[in-house]
């Protein structure tokens, strides 16, 4: 399996990342993990081909890791795809998908896809599987607005991927990313500890009980990008390919 981070960056840009946005390809498994606003013109840089895409996850509703549907929805249909696509995130996806596409293109929401457009919703601690792909949804604690907040524990092809998506310690990180092959784990903050979001000291201090086999650090802030000379974690950069 390939991951490729077509985006790894925070809401605000910092060092320059894009939004998140995460590729995943193996032999049949072909998906997104969220798509932010960035994701689009970052895909396209990349050479990926958006048409073999058949899966994307969303975690949350904020910009930075949604926004970029619209984008990408409106680019198929103008590209003529004709492969199905499923779009599967927290309850509410749907109407969710729907007001943002009107804010951003004004009755485009209307529009009938020339491709078949699948939209699921996941429910935490219930698996869903979408061909290859089997998804575990688990809750977690991001805020209120712009939610639920799930993170997702991903089997395909025998491997397990595991992205605790934003959010501050919650308990659930460790079923949820328990033995997995790759960890990708939030990191915003270096040591401060801070509402709705994950420092690096606190989830070294739970890396032992998580076990995963390899860990990577995403949606850094300023604070923790400043001192990454000093970490001894793999930190993701805009199209970093890892192999896993």
């Amino acid at each position: 399996m390939q991951l490729r981070f077509v985006g790894c960056g925070d809401a605000f840009g910092s060092g320059g990342r894009l939004n998140t946005c995460f590729h995943v390809s193996g032999r049949e498994a072909n998906f997104l993990i969220d798509c932010g606003a960035s994701a689009l013109p970052a895909l396209k840089r990349l050479e990926i081909d958006r048409n073999e895409i058949d899966l994307i996850l969303i975690t949350h509703f904020h910009g930075d890791h949604f926004a970029g549907l619209p984008f990408l929805l409106l680019d198929a249909q103008f590209s003529r795809r004709t492969t199905p696509l499923t779009v599967a995130g927290p309850q509410g996806i749907e109407r969710r998908l729907r007001e943002v596409t009107e804010v951003l293109f004004e009755h485009s929401s209307k529009t009938r896809q020339r491709f078949e457009l699948d939209v699921v919703e996941l429910v935490p601690g219930q698996s869903r599987t979408f061909g290859s792909v089997t998804v575990t949804p688990y809750p977690v604690v991001h805020g209120e607005s712009g939610g639920p907040f799930l993170a997702y524990r991903v089997e395909a092809e025998g491997r397990t991927l595991a992205y605790s998506a934003d959010t501050e310690w919650t308990e659930a990180l460790i079923p949820l990313a328990h033995g997995a092959d790759l960890f990708i784990a939030e990191a915003y903050m270096y040591e401060k500890v801070v509402k709705n979001h994950l420092s690096l000291k606190t989830l070294e201090q739970h890396l032992p009980d998580i076990g995963a086999k390899r860990l990577v650090l995403t949606h850094m802030s300023d604070d923790v990008l400043s001192r990454l000379d000093d970490i001894a974690h793999l930190a993701a950069e805009d199209g970093m390919v890892l192999v896993f």
